[in-house]
């Protein structure tokens, strides 16, 4: 595809050395690094790792595993069936 592109002067003079220095058409050098670029500057940002602080999740003082009837009672009152 056809395009006029204005290219900064410094970006054409470096482009213009990496065509020569690669021995490759200017053309194929800027399609290069273009393609290089966008997928650059298209790539998403990396997502920050989830993390959570430990915490203990023992009962409340009172409270006890041995009689799993009475934590019903208090949590949800007598009418807990």
């Amino acid at each position: 595809m056809r395009t006029t592109l204005t290219l900064d002067p410094d970006i054409s003079a470096k482009a213009r050395k990496g065509a020569a220095r690669l021995r490759q058409p200017f053309k194929q050098v800027v399609n290069s690094a273009l393609r290089i670029g966008l997928e650059q500057l298209l790539k998403p940002a990396p997502a920050k790792p989830y993390k959570t602080k430990a915490r203990p999740l023992g009962l409340n003082e009172g409270f006890s595993y041995d009689n799993v009837a009475e934590l019903l009672a208090r949590a949800e009152g007598e009418d807990h069936s």
